[in-house]
C-alpha cells in the first residue's frame, strides 16, 4: 500500500492536458520545450507570444468572466470596458504584435467578438455549474490512470445547467479562424473531467463550440461515450509517458525543425526578445 501511494504522488506523476497533448501530437520537441524545459537562470518555462494567442486570451477573459455574475446581471456587465482593460496586458510586443496596424486589426476582431456575444447572450443566461480547481491554484484534475500515475487536468470555458433533465451542456468559446477537428481530444478530456470531478454526478448531455468570429450561437457537436473518450485520451497520455521516460524529444522534421518548435528553439539560442513574465512562464517575442 505504501508503494502505491508513493507511485501516485502528484509531484512524480505525468500531467497531461488538452494543450500539452496537442503539443505532443504536433512535435515531441515542441512538447518538451513548452512543457518540460525550464530556463536554467530563471527556473521558469518558456512561451512565445503571438497575436492569435493574445486575442484569444483577452476575449476569453471577458466572456468567461460573465460567469462570475448572476444570470440576471450578465446583460448589464460593461463587457467593452472589461475588454479594453484586458487588452492592456497584451498591447505591443508583449502581445506578439509587430506593429500598431497589426495590433489594431486584431483588437478590432476582438471587439466584434465581444459585440457578438453581447448581442446574442441567450445561451449564457442560464444557470451554470462550476468545477472546483485543484490545490495551489492548479486547474481541475484527477488521476486518470493509477497504474501509469498519469493525472489529467483542464479548465472548461462554460458549463450550462439544463434543469429539464439535471444535466450539463459544455460550451467552448473559439476565437480562431479554423474549426476544431473531429479528432480533437478537447471534448473527450472535458467529458472525463466532469465525469470524475463533479460532487453531484450529472450527465453531460451535450456540447457546443461557439466560433465567436463568425457564429451568432454555439454550434452543437456530437460527444463520444465516456468509454470512447477514455480510450482515446489514455492512448495519447501513455505515449507521452513513454517518450518522457525515454527522453527522446525529437522533431518529426529533423534538425531543421517545424512550425511548432522552430520559434521555441530561437529562445534557447538567445535569438528571441524577452517581453515579460506570464502566469507560469517567461514570454518571448520572435
Amino acid at each position: 500500500m505504501k508503494n502505491n501511494k508513493a507511485k501516485n504522488d502528484k509531484y512524480s506523476a505525468v500531467w497531461v492536458s488538452h494543450s500539452s497533448m496537442g503539443d505532443f501530437l504536433k512535435c515531441h520537441r515542441a512538447y518538451y520545450l513548452k512543457n518540460i524545459y525550464k530556463d536554467p537562470k530563471t527556473k521558469r518555462k518558456i512561451g512565445i507570444v503571438s497575436p492569435a494567442l493574445s486575442l484569444g486570451s483577452a476575449v476569453h477573459e471577458v466572456v468567461e468572466g460573465l460567469g462570475e455574475f448572476k444570470a440576471e446581471e450578465r446583460p448589464f456587465v460593461p463587457v467593452f470596458d472589461k475588454f479594453e482593460k484586458a487588452w492592456e496586458k497584451f498591447s505591443g510586443k508583449k502581445g506578439g504584435f509587430s506593429d500598431e496596424k497589426e495590433e489594431s486589426e486584431m483588437k478590432e476582431r476582438g471587439v466584434k467578438m465581444i459585440k457578438r456575444v453581447k448581442d446574442n447572450l441567450a445561451p449564457l443566461l442560464l444557470k451554470i455549474i462550476k468545477v472546483e480547481g485543484g490545490n495551489n491554484g492548479m486547474p481541475p484534475n484527477y488521476l486518470l490512470s493509477p497504474e501509469d500515475n498519469i493525472i489529467l487536468c483542464g479548465k472548461i470555458d462554460w458549463l450550462q445547467y439544463i434543469p429539464e433533465d439535471d444535466s450539463i451542456h459544455i460550451i467552448d468559446f473559439k476565437t480562431g479562424v479554423n474549426e476544431e477537428s473531429e479528432e480533437s481530444l478537447q471534448l473527450p478530456i472535458y467529458q472525463l473531467l466532469l465525469n470524475n470531478l463533479l460532487k453531484k454526478k450529472r450527465k453531460v448531455s451535450g456540447a457546443s463550440y461557439w466560433y465567436l468570429d463568425k457564429d451568432d450561437a454555439p454550434k452543437s457537436v456530437d460527444l463520444p461515450t465516456v468509454e470512447e473518450s477514455f480510450d482515446r485520451v489514455i492512448k495519447v497520455a501513455r505515449d507521452v509517458k513513454v517518450i518522457r521516460e525515454k527522453g527522446e524529444f525529437l522533431c518529426p522534421r529533423g534538425e531543421k525543425g517545424c512550425f511548432a518548435c522552430r520559434d521555441l528553439e530561437k529562445v534557447i539560442k538567445g535569438e528571441a526578445e524577452y517581453v515579460g513574465e506570464g502566469e507560469w512562464q517567461d514570454l518571448y517575442f520572435v
